[in-house]
């Protein structure tokens, strides 16, 4: 079963889908994205741009093969810098939340 061209198929958002597909997937799949099975509610769930690169490639390989290995480095780049940057929010909000409460009147009183 081939699938048209995806610029055919999103003719007037094409652009706009794909800028909401990378930047966020979870809300632009909510509304975009069609009946899912449960096993797509989970990759939606914890794994949102693995989810865009496996739908775009199982869609749109023979037609836009170009646009699929964008969507694999999309998925590969945002899951990363995801988990990178939750683990560097934790890890500061644990060292302040370890500092003591410093006072105003403590620089003035310096």
């Amino acid at each position: 079963m081939t699938h048209a061209d995806f610029f055919a198929a999103h003719a007037e958002w094409g652009w706009l889908l794909l800028f909401g597909l990378a930047c966020f997937p979870r809300i632009t799949l909510l509304f975009v994205g069609g009946a899912f099975g449960p096993l797509a509610w989970l990759g939606w769930l914890f794994c949102p741009h693995l989810l865009v690169a496996i739908l775009a490639t199982t869609h749109y390989w023979d037609t836009n093969p170009v646009l699929c290995v964008a969507a694999w480095f999309c998925a590969l780049a945002g899951t990363g810098s995801e988990g990178r940057l939750a683990h560097h929010g934790a890890r500061r909000r644990r060292r302040r939340r370890d500092e003591p409460a410093r006072r105003p009147i403590d620089d003035i009183i310096v």
